[in-house]
Formats: C-alpha cells, sequence, structure tokens
C-alpha cells in the first residue's frame, strides 16, 4: 500500500430525528481494499454519498491527496477521481453497452471509438464485454461489468463498490475479486461495503466499524474471525442460527410442468419448472439474478395466472387463483424488491401491514378496517423483529433497506403461512438481523410450514435447506439434497449444468 489517499476527518449528518454519522474519522491508502461495515442504519450509505458528492456533510472535512475534498454532486467526485458501483445498476435495458457507458460520461467520445476501449479495458481487467450488445439481454454479472468498466474508463484512483458480490455465482466472484487485486497493484483505492464477511476477510487489507453513525474501531479481517467483526458491528453477541431437526411431512405444494412467459420484453420466461414442497422442509432454489426469481415468485403468488393444475396446493389446483385466494389459502410471499413491491412507499407501517394481512389477521369486519388492531400488529412486527423505526405510523420509505426488509419478512412470517415463498429474504442486512431471519424461518418449517427460499446468496441456502436447486435462464436443475454439496457443483448447476455432468464434477 501506498500514500494515504483519503482522509475523513469527523464527518458528520442529522436528519430529522436521527444522526447518520456522528464525527466520524479514518483514511484511506493508495492501493488498499478498506472494507466499510456495519448493521443496517448504521450510516454506511450516508458516508458513501458525502464522499461522492450526492449529500452534503454538516460538519467535518475530507482532503484527497492531502488537498482539500468537498464534492458538490457526483460530477465533481468524478472529475477528483472517485467513482462508484451501486448496489442497484443504474442502465437502460434498451440501450446497447456503449451507449449506457456513454451516458456517463461528460464528453463521450465517438460511439466506434469508444466501443473499441471498451473492448480494450473490459478485456485487460478480465471483464470482457461487447459493447455492441443490448444491455436487456445481458445477465446480472454481465450488468455489473457495465458499471465497473464505466467507472475504470474514468480512470479512478478510489473506486467505492457497495454489496459488488449480490448478484453474482461463485466463479464470477473469484472473477471480480482478480480484477480489484490488479487494481489495486495499480495504486488504486477500493472503499469495499458487503455484508458477507468471509468475503471481506478474503479480500480487504482494512476495516472500519461503523455502529449508530459512530466509529466504533477497526481491525484487520485476516486476523479477525466473521463472528467477531458482527460482534463488533451489532455490540454485542448474537445467536447463529439453529435448525431442530425436522422430517419433513407430506407434499403441500406441486409444481408439475410450469412454463410461463415473462411479461417483461427483457424478462425471463419460465420452461418446464417441476419441483415439490413438503410440510416442514425448507426448499433453496439458487441463481444469478435475472434467471427467472422474479417470473417464479409471481406464478407462485398468484400475480401472473398459470394452467391451473401447474400448481397445486394440498393437491388443490391454485394456477388460476388470484394472490388473495392463495394468502386465504395459506399460501404467503415476500418478493425481492422492497419498496414498491413489498411495500408501498409513502404509506405507513400500519397501512402496509394490512394490505397483505387484512384477511388472515383478521384487520376487517364488515367492511370496516380495525385500526387499532392493524396498527397492533405492525408494533408485533416490529417488535419481534427488531425493526428500527420510531413507530408504526412511520413511512416505509423512512426505513433504511435493512430494516424495512425485516418489516416485510416478519409481515409474512407472523401471519403463520402454511407455505411460505421468500425471494432474498435477507439481501442487504447485516449479520445479526440475517441470522434472526434465517432463524425464524427454521422456526417456521420446524412447525410444520413448508418454505420456499430464493436467494443469492449461497452460504444462505446451504445453511437452512434441505434440498437445493438452481435457476439458469428460466429452467430449473434437478432438485438435490442440500448436505454435501460442494461450491464447484453448485456453481455449475447455476451456470446450466445439470444432472451427470453435475455429479462428475
Amino acid at each position: 500500500m501506498g500514500a494515504e489517499l483519503l482522509n475523513i476527518s469527523g464527518l458528520s449528518k442529522a436528519y430529522p430525528g436521527v444522526i447518520a454519522n456522528d464525527t466520524v474519522s479514518f483514511s484511506i491508502r493508495e492501493g488498499e481494499v478498506h472494507a466499510l461495515l456495519g448493521e443496517n442504519g448504521a450510516g454506511k450509505s450516508t458516508l458513501v454519498k458525502m464522499i461522492y458528492g450526492l449529500v452534503k456533510p454538516d460538519s467535518g472535512t475530507m482532503a484527497l491527496r492531502g488537498q482539500p475534498f468537498a464534492p458538490s454532486e457526483p460530477r465533481a467526485a468524478r472529475a477528483s477521481g472517485v467513482a462508484m458501483v451501486f448496489q442497484h445498476f443504474s442502465l437502460f435495458d434498451a440501450l446497447s453497452v456503449a451507449e449506457n457507458v456513454a451516458l456517463g460520461m461528460e464528453t463521450p467520445p465517438r460511439m466506434r471509438d469508444l466501443a473499441h476501449r471498451i473492448r480494450e479495458v473490459s478485456e485487460s481487467y478480465g471483464l470482457p464485454l461487447d459493447p455492441y450488445r443490448i444491455v436487456g439481454d445481458l445477465s446480472a454479472g454481465e450488468r455489473q461489468r457495465v458499471e465497473i468498466i464505466r467507472c475504470l474508463l474514468q480512470d479512478p484512483r478510489l473506486l467505492i463498490m457497495d454489496e459488488p458480490t449480490s448478484v453474482l455465482t461463485p466463479q464470477e466472484v473469484e472473477i471480480l475479486f482478480a480484477t480489484l487485486r490488479k487494481l489495486t497493484s495499480e495504486g488504486v483505492a477500493i472503499l469495499y461495503i458487503s455484508h458477507k464477511l468471509d468475503e471481506i476477510r478474503t479480500l480487504c487489507d482494512h476495516a472500519t466499524i461503523l455502529r449508530l453513525g459512530r466509529n466504533v474501531g477497526t481491525c484487520v479481517p485476516s486476523e479477525t474471525t466473521a463472528r467477531e467483526m458482527a460482534e463488533m458491528m451489532v455490540g454485542s453477541a448474537f445467536e447463529q442460527p439453529e435448525s431442530a431437526g425436522r422430517d419433513p411431512g407430506q407434499v403441500t405444494l406441486d409444481v408439475t410442468g410450469l412454463s410461463l412467459a415473462s411479461p417483461g420484453a427483457f424478462g425471463t420466461s419460465l420452461r418446464n419448472i417441476h419441483f415439490t414442497v413438503r410440510k416442514g422442509e425448507i426448499l433453496g432454489i439458487g441463481g444469478v439474478a435475472g434467471n427467472g426469481q422474479d417470473e417464479l415468485l409471481a406464478a407462485l403468488s398468484g400475480e401472473i395466472r398459470s394452467q391451473a393444475d401447474a400448481i397445486t396446493l394440498d393437491g388443490r389446483p391454485i394456477g388460476r387463483h388470484g394472490p388473495a385466494e392463495r394468502r386465504a389459502m395459506g399460501l404467503l410471499t415476500a418478493p425481492e424488491e422492497r419498496l414498491g413491491h413489498a411495500a408501498a412507499p409513502d404509506m405507513t407501517l400500519t397501512e402496509n401491514a394490512l394490505m397483505t394481512a387484512a384477511q388472515r389477521e383478521g384487520l376487517v369486519r364488515h367492511g370496516f378496517l380495525r385500526w387499532a388492531a392493524a396498527e397492533g400488529f405492525a408494533r408485533r412486527i416490529i417488535e419481534a423483529f427488531d425493526v428500527r423505526t420510531p413507530g408504526p405510523d412511520n413511512a416505509a420509505r423512512s426505513l433504511s433497506g435493512g430494516n424495512l426488509q425485516k418489516f416485510v419478512i416478519g409481515r409474512e412470517v407472523l401471519q403463520r403461512p402454511d407455505v411460505l415463498v421468500v425471494n432474498q429474504p435477507t439481501w442487504g442486512v447485516d449479520a445479526a438481523a440475517a441470522a434472526a431471519i434465517r432463524q425464524a424461518l427454521l422456526d417456521l418449517a420446524a412447525n410444520g410450514t413448508a418454505v420456499l427460499c430464493i436467494s443469492q446468496d449461497l452460504d444462505e441456502l446451504m445453511e437452512i435447506s434441505d434440498r437445493f436447486g438452481a435457476l439458469n435462464e428460466g429452467r430449473l436443475s434437478e432438485i438435490r439434497p442440500a448436505r454435501g454439496l460442494t461450491v464447484e457443483e453448485i456453481g455449475l448447476m447455476m451456470g446450466g449444468a445439470h444432472g451427470m455432468e453435475v455429479a462428475h464434477v
């Protein structure tokens, strides 16, 4: 590692009712991978937004290469050599790779010259891209490459990465890490945000830990266990999920020959999906984002109708039923997109609780809302799942992403479903909250619920699943017992290899 690149001294930022950052200080050196850790609501997002010019600090200073640094907007940060790859991609599906890259440049060159440069840079960093491919046709991993190459074309000295491996297969993670190591060997500093602590231990040189907006310590990840880092983040010990040892019962959810065209131009159609889930069982389905996960959840929830007998619940065909009918029958779902799909942003937590639980929790009587009962149910969710919020009257959009995720999962779990289908249950959630959510899913299964967990977090799936399958281009692999599967086998299943190909790894 080289000289100090970025020095942060006493940065503070407050919003009404909350101090997001409280006199945070630390530094990043050239050629260093520096992790920024903290549980949900710890202040990580606000801090990187100040570095990138999206938010102005209330007090404190920053220095870049020894010179005062106070970007008024992202354009100023980029001009100073700071680039950022966001957790949510900002790409236009209908445009080509080169066109998307050009949109992020102040003065883009001719398209032919830009395409040549994209090929050159992407291949030199081990992330090859065809500049003329339409983004909507790319996999999630390839889309991330577009974001990274767009940053690298700016010749950054500091690259901020927010949850960069959440959409990647194990093999793609290795490629990304090789790219990041090449960048650091050239003196680029990387500020790395992730909840995957084993990745932090593998990749990062130092880590700064935030708790409740304050810098509460630093560590060398390679010399610190994942559990020790997690406990630094939350300020106390927490319990790891424990399975009670379940004996699955009869088949509750049966999906046979499910084929559906995607409703979106850039979605993934489902192709002849077959699986069953038994009472007391957790079936894990992995896969890189964009391989049919959203379409599968929509088909199971009733948002997309299918042939009547393609989906049966306790032997009853429900393929033609809508979401409300399926909920009444005991099939509940929690989609991946928290804000706008799982929850209405401008509605209060009480209203959001009412939307999916009105029937099962008896929150409506003779056509009238039982408002006190709805508020009580929202309070139960907040308490049971440790949702950090002033109260149930707060709007969903006021919560951090992780806290909203806890509310959404808690809302479904507390309704005691016969079948629960969840997509990305711990996405963007800190280690302690993820452990609590996984334990809630294990407890549901122990009490007889059939659980289908769709996730891109392979560690999560291996921790809680009884059986495992992988989606690839809308097809589901052979379902196999989770115990004993290797990372290589899982990676091949996610990449589309099935049956004997996987067995002979």
